[in-house]
């Protein structure tokens, strides 16, 4: 064996470690507790378009199926319903058949949560994080989902018809989602739209299309919408947000719909996590 030489040059892992740093005392200055969330759990996220990795206890009681979590998110809310204030956790994630440029099945995610905060708020505190490790970004911008659709591909995401978003992402380089409408509209931002943002700008896209909510609370009017965010810089996303969802059983509603998407592609069910969804209901 001879390929014994870490990928990580050294300087980056100083940087790396400067970052880290930073980021520590951002939160410490704004008494926002770092906790440590369990790396294996009972549940798993049922999201079809993530896939957990799998392991197996064989300890007392026969055994049993435990799961790497692709985030922290289950664990943190249960510690918010249990009182305990603002909290982040900077640690490792896992995530099967993950690989590329930008993306790998093992790495590290910061998560955290503001209480009483809604999302225009927390975009507030990103962007401070963003600046406080990465000073001298110029001033960023913030777009609705519509606004953005309508600059960059022109057109109305929230009423444009299927045929109106293929043609729009029309050419070889992209499959037919047949009618899947969520899947135009995600191959259009991520295939038409990203590429032509500015990557030495901060650009916040919020206010998605409500049957793209996920675990943000969805805001009534015409159209609805989810109370979420993400954040482009650099030429990718580095960030997403939500107003969160603490409704227990539209949460269960969303996890047994996603359970039944997992089904209809083929893919494999997992447990829901029964102690999160208890944790909305206390």
């Amino acid at each position: 064996m001879t390929d014994w030489q870490p990928s990580a040059r050294i300087d980056a892992l100083r940087r790396r470690g400067e970052v880290l740093g930073a980021i520590r005392r951002f939160f410490a200055e704004k008494a926002v507790l770092e906790v440590e969330a369990p790396v294996l759990s009972t549940g798993a996220t049922p999201a079809p378009y993530l896939e957990s990795f799998r392991t197996r206890y064989s300890g007392a009681g026969g055994g049993r199926d435990l799961y790497l979590h692709t985030s922290p998110e289950f664990s943190l809310k249960r510690l918010l319903a249990a009182g305990s204030g603002p909290v982040y956790s900077l640690g490792k994630v896992f995530r099967q058949g993950e690989a590329g440029r930008v993306h790998n099945p093992e790495f590290t995610m910061l998560e955290w949560y503001r209480p009483g905060w809604d999302h225009h708020r927390l975009m507030n505190e990103v962007e401070a994080l963003v600046r406080e490790v990465a000073p001298g970004l110029p001033e960023g911008e913030r777009l609705t989902y519509q606004a953005l659709f309508e600059r960059y591909a022109g057109l109305d995401p929230h009423r444009a018809g299927i045929d109106e978003l293929r043609s729009a992402a029309a050419g070889p380089d992209l499959p037919d989602m047949g009618d899947d409408r969520d899947g135009w509209l995600d191959l259009l931002l991520t295939h038409r739209i990203e590429p032509r943002l500015d990557p030495a700008v901060p650009t916040f896209v919020y206010d998605y299309p409500a049957s793209q909510a996920a675990l943000a609370k969805v805001r009534g009017g015409e159209p609805p919408v989810a109370e979420r965010f993400e954040l482009y810089c650099g030429g990718m996303e580095l960030a997403n947000g939500f107003h969160e969802l603490q409704d227990a059983a539209e949460q269960r509603r969303r996890f047994e719909q996603e359970l039944a998407s997992r089904r209809a592609a083929g893919l494999a069910q997992v447990p829901i996590d029964e102690r999160f969804l208890a944790a909305l209901e206390h």
